[in-house]
């Protein structure tokens, strides 16, 4: 004898398919959400890490930096000591210079000539005076150059002064001088140290002895 189901068993299937889609769609979005939280606690691990090393990274920028801002307070302290070992050098290398000088101007002036003015701009010297010739004002021109203590005279003016016309001719034990001259000559100091070597003590002058054409 054969069975009829007469209940809707059709229903009854598709309810039981939805039931199993819901459980797969909850499934799914529990899944989805488990790999969602995954996933970001994924990024926000490297993210913290990374934000460590950066933390670091800066820490040893900073270590760094400090580390430079010394060296640039070191390097201006060293300048500054250079800068006054340099004047300092300089101040010993001159500090005699003056004395030689002088000591030269008296040594090198020739008879039949006459300083009346000096002066001093910077390293260059102005002379001023009077002379018997020109050949004695070449003669002085001479002795500067080989003093050592000055260098590169040039003559600016040379002129013949006339007694007749009112003019006061200067005069040394009797010799007239006619001519008045200005010349220019360079400060030099041959005991200059050379680039890379210490500045070396200078002795000072001996008292030099004026002689006949130093006369004013």
């Amino acid at each position: 004898m054969s069975k009829i189901n007469l209940l809707p068993w059709r229903a009854e299937r598709r309810k039981q398919r939805q039931q199993e889609f819901f459980v797969m769609l909850g499934l799914s979005a529990l899944v989805a959400v488990l790999l969602s939280f995954f996933i970001i606690g994924y990024y926000n691990s490297q993210i913290s890490g990374q934000n460590d090393r950066n933390a670091f990274l800066q820490g040893e920028i900073d270590k760094v930096q400090k580390q430079i801002d010394e060296i640039k307070l070191l390097d201006e302290k060293k300048g500054r000591l250079l800068a006054r070992k340099k004047v300092i050098e300089e101040l010993q290398v001159n500090r005699y210079q003056m004395v030689h000088l002088f000591d030269s101007l008296v040594r090198t002036i020739p008879d039949g000539v006459v300083l009346t003015g000096i002066k001093q701009e910077g390293e260059l010297l102005t002379l001023s005076g009077r002379s018997q010739s020109n050949a004695r004002v070449a003669t002085y021109m001479r002795n500067l150059e080989s003093s050592g203590w000055m260098t590169s005279p040039e003559v600016n003016v040379i002129e013949a002064k006339d007694a007749e016309k009112g003019t006061i001719i200067a005069t040394t034990r009797n010799v007239v001088l006619p001519y008045a001259f200005t010349l220019q000559v360079k400060l030099a100091n041959p005991n200059a140290p050379k680039e890379g070597e210490a500045a070396p003590v200078a002795a000072p002058a001996a008292p030099a002895k004026a002689t006949g054409g130093a006369a004013s």
